[in-house]
């Protein structure tokens, strides 16, 4: 067994879902059905039980699992020990974060990590901002960049490197969204709204209506505020984003701010990482990256 099928299994045992582990992992599902196959060939044994509705760890697969997790922990710390000896560090950092912080925030970061690591190998992958901590916990990333959360795990380490206010958005074109917040007084709980499936924003949402003391009309429950910020400028309704998703999405001409009495409480962006692994040179070297940029 090579490490590239060690890892894809550990993402299947983990997500149990072949089209999500072979889109996060950069494989084609022919491909990780094949490299699974091998596996149970090898081993002579089924580790997963699959049928139309569902993907499951059958007992074999459960005691393969405890023996890949040992097996990579055991790879990764001999790259780490390795690194210690090299004169440049090297090894592979999997970051993940959304994709408006790859423009937005992590360039900086990056430009100034390769200058000290240049042989690092960068492995990026992006997605929602609610699922960083979790990927963060069950080792699908090294590094994320993340909100801070209401209550951050203790393993958890959280270096802030910038604040990120928040907004209502509306869309700009003609609609019945703009008809009715053209309204004196606004009918809230008659406005199309657009939220956040959890997470952070889900937090500061439910704040808000709390605070008001309306039933909001939901039209949509949405995953990434990239994709809110799309809904709202096609006219599907109001919802709140970060003021830097806004301005740096393709369609920020088409969406206007709400003015509101209310404040968000903006966000906190930051990296975080295992705590364990603070000590790691790569992970070290990111870490103090990130913390200078904050201090500037």
């Amino acid at each position: 067994m090579d490490i590239r099928s060690a890892q894809l299994f550990q993402h299947l045992a983990s997500s149990l879902n072949f089209s999500k582990t072979s889109e996060q992992l950069y494989v084609s599902p022919s491909t990780l059905t094949r490299i699974i196959q091998r596996l149970e060939d090898d081993l002579g044994v089924q580790l997963f039980s699959r049928d139309n509705r569902s993907v499951r760890l059958t007992p074999a697969g459960l005691r393969f699992q405890q023996f890949v997790k040992k097996y990579l922990e055991d790879w990764h710390q001999l790259q780490v020990d390795l690194a210690l000896t090299s004169d440049e560090l090297q090894g592979q950092l999997r970051l993940f974060c959304t994709v408006t912080a790859s423009y937005s925030h992590l360039p900086d970061i990056l430009d100034k990590f390769r200058l000290i690591c240049p042989k690092a190998e960068i492995q990026l992958t992006t997605g929602d901002a609610a699922a960083a901590l979790e990927k963060v916990k069950n080792d699908e990333a090294d590094v994320a960049l993340a909100v801070y959360p209401p209550h951050l795990p203790l393993n958890i380490a959280f270096a802030s490197i910038a604040k990120l206010p928040l907004q209502l958005i509306a869309p700009t074109i003609p609609c019945k969204t703009n008809d009715l917040l053209a309204l004196t007084p606004i009918p809230w709980q008659d406005i199309p709204m657009i939220v956040p499936e959890h997470g952070p924003a889900r937090a500061r949402f439910d704040q808000w209506l709390k605070t008001e003391g309306f039933n909001p009309l939901v039209v949509a429950k949405v995953e990434g505020h990239e994709a809110m910020v799309s809904m709202v400028a096609l006219g599907s309704g109001v919802a709140i984003a970060p003021d830097a998703v806004v301005q740096n999405s393709p369609v920020r001409e088409r969406v206007r701010t709400v003015p509101l009495d209310y404040q968000f409480e903006p966000f906190e962006l930051g990296i975080c990482m295992q705590s364990k692994r603070l000590h790691e040179p790569l992970m070290r070297a990111f870490w103090q990256v990130a913390a200078e940029k904050k201090a500037v």
